[in-house]
């Protein structure tokens, strides 16, 4: 079969020259403004690439294609130009008048072909999407992969989806009642699963599904059910291998909801990195009652540069009210754990929550003063299905479902239970705080005691090194930056544009170039390297006249928004054209592995 993956836009988006589309016409809402949507929003979902590896090892004809920054009229372009024999779509609060526009046009198109969804926002509400949206065949409920698998089966058969555990479907048999078939179990697992890393290129990875504790405005739970489960250690570094394989910057983001939940697990998996000599820098997302001295130095030495803390608050009361079960001390604490062995720390911050107040927002504000994350980015409360805080509302009377479908809003941004004149605070506050704030930065005393304590390590001594250079010390940042490169370092093009800036420094420009043009030969992607760049072709345009303003600096950052999958990019000439599906991968003997291409069964070691 051939199958269409599809991760819609927000709503139309207008292309230049075009007028703009109104709300009423599947237009933006009238409140949005630029950057209202952050760069997370436009990551093709990984349950996406999931579905589509399941399918492509079954013998099916796969593209996952990232629709999410496209004009309306590139949308429709790509819709009629790829006939596919099932559509499916990833359905988030964001993007949900996008994933309805996208299935009408799918079904005005080919009304044969069957359109189903799943995700986060369409889970929780799978009977009203499918009353509200009649282009919708079918919406597959919290884990999908089996229930995918089921799907491809019966459509091969020619046999409707009725019945299909884990989905809610219209029964022809009953004048297209809505119906939810059976629950299907959660899998236990996970090893039987084909990797997405065999198939797409990604830079994010995720190793568990679920988290074992409930705040009150995460919908995990109604995503993946209750509890933790984890792929083995050997598979994830299977799947470590081939997503660095494929990257083409040695970046990777590890989007867990709690990478750390079995720390025994994770050290385990670090050392795993480092004995197969897995040369890349990457990201994690967890809780700061999950973290120890052990955990965050093997961590560190396998390359972990940053890690994302679901802080929330500064306020105990604010804490206890969430459910999140964590002290400001405990955040303070294993915050300067990491930074003990320079990990970057960043703090997701919230305002809105239930019993916040001026004061509470006031003192967050001191709390991070105290406890000085590297970085902190704080989020308007917003109010998703699934969540306890959505039933909690609905329950209250503030809040109804329908409002998802009568509204045009982006999310239900809110303050949960705070007074008008709180509100209006949090508003204006929020307004005027809103994005990545930059807050701490070790200096050279700091950065020689990370050294220290990990060894002849190469990301510590890039960081020494660019401290040396921040500071001036032109000489000593270039001993440093020379050794990360002796020891691999991850991302050689910032190395190498270190000591560009070193050369520019020193008045030795044709070292500049020399460094540069060997940066953009090993490691082309990285910003800061293309802004150089651009800085010293336009200098060089100039005839050398004027200051040269070269950027030194190695922050994890990832800036891919071309490359699709993954991103919004361009498409291919040939995007349209469907190839026969690849070969299986093998896989290890020993390890969990799928045996059946038709129907998914796990096979233990």
């Amino acid at each position: 079969m051939r199958i269409a993956l599809l991760y819609p836009p927000p709503w139309k988006i207008r292309a230049e020259g075009e007028a703009p589309y109104g709300s009423d016409e599947g237009g933006p809402p009238a409140e949005y403004v630029d950057g209202d949507l952050d760069g997370d929003f436009f990551q093709t979902p990984y349950g996406l690439f999931a579905l589509g590896a399941q399918a492509i090892r079954a013998g099916h004809q796969v593209k996952v294609i990232n629709l999410s920054a496209y004009t309306w009229a590139k949308v429709e372009e790509v819709l009629r130009a790829l006939e596919a024999d099932l559509y499916g779509m990833s359905c988030w609060t964001a993007n949900r008048r996008g994933v309805a526009l996208v299935a009408e046009e799918l079904k005005r198109l080919y009304p044969s072909a069957p359109v189903v969804v799943g995700g986060p926002h369409a889970t929780p509400l799978a009977r009203q999407m499918l009353a509200h949206h009649p282009a919708i065949d079918g919406v597959c409920i919290g884990e999908s992969e089996l229930t995918f698998l089921d799907l491809l089966d019966r459509l091969q058969r020619g046999e409707g989806i009725a019945g299909i555990p884990g989905m809610a479907y219209r029964d022809a048999a009953r004048a297209g009642a809505i119906e939810l078939a059976p629950e299907r179990p959660a899998l236990e697992e996970l090893d039987g699963l084909a990797s997405p890393h065999d198939y797409f290129d990604t830079h994010i990875v995720m190793t568990s599904r679920g988290c074992p504790w409930r705040c009150t405005f995460c919908g995990a739970e109604a995503s993946w059910g209750r509890g933790y489960r984890a792929q083995s250690v050997p598979y994830v570094l299977d799947a470590l291998e081939k997503a660095v394989g494929r990257a083409p910057v040695k970046m990777i983001q590890i989007k867990d909801d709690t990478f750390t939940t079995n720390r025994k697990r994770v050290v385990t998996l670090c050392r795993g990195i480092r004995e197969r000599k897995v040369q890349f820098l990457w990201s994690c997302d967890t809780r700061v009652d999950v973290l120890g001295d052990d955990l965050l130095r093997e961590m560190r030495l396998a390359g972990c540069e940053r890690l994302s803390l679901g802080v929330e608050s500064g306020s105990q009361k604010i804490l206890d009210a969430i459910d999140k079960k964590i002290t400001p001390d405990e955040i303070i604490e294993s915050s300067a754990l990491a930074k003990k062995y320079g990990i970057k720390v960043r703090y997701y911050m919230m305002v809105g929550n239930r019993g916040e107040t001026r004061a509470t927002v006031e003192e967050s504000m001191r709390f991070l003063e105290r406890a000085k994350p590297h970085q902190y980015i704080f989020a308007a409360l917003s109010v998703y299905p699934g969540t306890r805080d959505f039933d909690e509302a609905v329950k209250a009377g503030w809040l109804d479902g329908e409002f998802y479908f009568e509204k045009d809003f982006q999310e239900l941004k809110t303050t949960f239970d705070a007074s008008d004149e709180d509100t209006a605070f949090m508003r204006e506050w929020f307004l005027a705080n809103k994005g990545l704030r930059e807050l701490y930065r070790e200096g050279i005393e700091e950065y020689e005691g990370i050294l220290g304590r990990l060894g002849d390590h190469h990301a510590a001594h890039m960081d020494l090194g660019g401290a040396y250079c921040r500071a001036g010390r032109l000489d000593e940042a270039e001993l440093h930056v020379k050794r990360a490169l002796d020891l691999e370092y991850p991302a050689p093009g910032l190395g190498l544009n270190y000591l560009a800036c070193i050369a520019a420094r020193r008045g030795d420009y044709k070292g500049m170039e020399a460094f540069l043009v060997e940066a953009m030969r090993r490691d082309p992607q990285h910003g800061v390297l293309t802004r150089n760049v651009r800085t010293v072709r336009s200098w060089a345009m100039a005839r050398g006249k004027g200051a040269l303003e070269l950027v030194a600096e190695h922050e994890f950052s990832l800036l891919e928004r071309r490359a699709q999958p993954t991103l919004p990019g361009p498409l291919a000439d040939d995007y349209a054209v469907w190839r026969p599906a690849p070969p299986a991968p093998e896989r290890p003997v020993g390890s969990g592995r799928l045996v059946n291409a038709g129907k998914l069964r796990v096979v233990s070691a």
